[in-house]
């Protein structure tokens, strides 16, 4: 073990020289993780939907399981969920997303696309991660429907008290 230091001019010598510092070299920069047809994998979860989303540079389409964003989310709320993630990295229309989702409802299904779609990005190009990370984006949203209790009507709500 190196010898120890004593006093704080012995740290500021350490720190100073940079000796006993082998983090700095840590500090590198991420590379991209991408495949041999040029795309990169991002797995995204929302309540019980799972989704696996692939990005690659093209024109912009985007389509779930094998059906246009436009016709398999129809509300425009769901597919202004998944156009958040390209608004806030400024990357409208430059990539192509191909992306299979199961479980869960629409919504928990937009959401999970959006969470795999900001991996994918972060895989792709790991510069835009302080851009996803402020919006939200890599963090999954870990809120699930409570399960049911014995005893009561739903997880929470009880039968209807009646006196006589």
């Amino acid at each position: 073990m190196a010898e120890e230091k004593k006093t704080l001019e012995d740290l500021a010598e350490v720190t100073a020289t940079g000796s006993e510092a082998p983090a700095a070299e840590a500090a590198a920069p991420v590379e991209p993780k991408i495949d041999a047809q040029g795309r990169a994998y991002g797995t995204g979860r929302r309540k019980n939907a799972i989704a696996r989303v692939w990005v690659k540079p093209g024109s912009g389409k985007i389509s779930v399981n094998g059906r246009d964003v436009a016709e398999y989310f129809a509300r425009p709320v769901l597919q202004m969920i998944l156009n958040q993630v390209f608004e806030v990295t400024e990357r409208e229309g430059q990539f192509d997303v191909v992306a299979t989702v199961t479980g869960g409802g629409l919504s928990g299904q937009a959401g999970a696309v959006r969470h795999g779609l900001s991996r994918a990005l972060n895989n792709f190009e790991p510069t835009l991660r302080p851009a996803l990370k402020a919006a939200g984006f890599l963090t999954r949203d870990s809120r699930v429907v409570e399960r049911k209790k014995y005893g009561k009507a739903k997880a929470r709500r009880s039968f209807q008290f009646s006196k006589r």
